[in-house]
């Protein structure tokens, strides 16, 4: 008699855009007072600042105070715009986040909220610095941070071209110490991608975009929901009857980083050839069923194609973890 073996259904579904990726109107508020947290009420909005000691020089600022330059980015998460601070000419990024409806879109935006919070008292030098968090009463967000002049990861690699291994090292040695800083705090940043990677003219690296993160309640708490870049995504992200019930929630934003450092030396995606356009149903199967991608042949060193392996495992729980990673002989190196 003939085995007949039901064939397992894989979620293939993309996300589309939403009415978030409209610009926000956002209203400026009046200048809240000195108290580490006011709530501000005028006949049009109520504003509620958070403000933290580590911050208390931004605690009397409102965003009145601040003229906008330019569009820095803008996407699904908000709209990103360069400022300057009218009376002492300080340059900021000020990231404006329009509320949604939306079930989906009201719990990213209460993690990124929350998350934020957390980064206002962040001494990390890996992490981008949040100075100040607006909220509105209907639940409009203005994040006020320091700005990265030399712009994303992804930036530098269509302006100036791919990147040296001594570069690369530099690079994932900046990320792997913001990525260690948030694992230890129980933040999973879920879109490690070069866009949201940002660096300035000393060439410090620091991670940005929380907007899909996830803070976590356990080591294990299972983090396979379906946000983040689909092309980042680790194969548990995809498939999780198969990855899922034996994975370190951590491990994904490792699989990311790996992918991303091959895209930066190689000038495309790992996972397509160069100049092809993604077919993302084709990818989603290649990564799910397919070979972890590696380098061509002749390229890279050992050690680069060590670390790349390292991070790169299909089974989460054999990728190394951040810290592992600071000591692998591609970073150790080069220090």
């Amino acid at each position: 008699m003939a085995l007949v073996r039901e064939r397992r259904q894989i979620n293939l579904r993309l996300p589309l855009p939403d009415k978030s990726q409209r610009r926000p109107s956002f209203p400026l508020p009046l200048p809240p007072s000195s108290h580490s947290s006011t709530t501000t009420t005028t006949s049009a909005v109520t504003v509620t600042t958070t403000t933290t000691s580590s911050s208390s020089s931004f605690s009397s600022l409102s965003l009145s105070d601040f003229t906008k330059l330019t569009v820095l980015g803008s996407g699904s998460g908000g709209t990103v715009y360069k400022v300057t601070h009218k009376q002492n000419g300080g340059v900021y990024a000020l990231k404006l986040i329009s509320s949604d409806p939306n079930p989906t879109h009201l719990r990213q935006l209460c993690r990124e909220k929350e998350i934020l919070r957390r980064m206002i008292s962040s001494d990390s030098p890996y992490i981008v610095r949040c100075h100040r968090v607006f909220e509105k009463s209907d639940g409009d967000l203005a994040i006020l941070m320091e700005h990265m002049d030399g712009g994303t990861l992804d930036h530098t690699l269509k302006k100036e071209g791919t990147f040296s291994e001594p570069l690369l090292a530099n690079v994932a040695y900046q990320i792997l110490n913001g990525l260690k800083y948030l694992h230890s705090h129980k933040i999973v940043h879920r879109d490690i991608k070069p866009s949201n990677l940002l660096v300035n003219s000393k060439w410090e690296v620091k991670i940005s975009d929380f907007g899909v993160g996830r803070i976590m309640g356990r080591t294990l708490d299972p983090c396979n929901s379906y946000v983040g870049t689909c092309a980042y995504m680790s194969p548990e992200r995809f498939d999780p009857d198969t990855y899922g019930g034996n994975y370190n929630g951590y491990a994904a934003d490792i699989w990311s980083l790996g992918l991303t450092l091959m895209e930066l030396y190689l000038g495309y995606f790992p996972f397509l050839l160069p100049g092809q356009r993604p077919d993302w149903a084709a990818l989603m199967c290649a990564i799910c069923f397919g070979d972890p991608p590696t380098l061509p042949e002749g390229r890279g060193s050992e050690d680069f194609r060590s670390f790349v392996s390292c991070c790169l495992q299909k089974e989460a729980a054999q990728r190394w973890s951040a810290a592992q990673l600071l000591s692998h002989p591609f970073i150790s190196k080069s220090r």
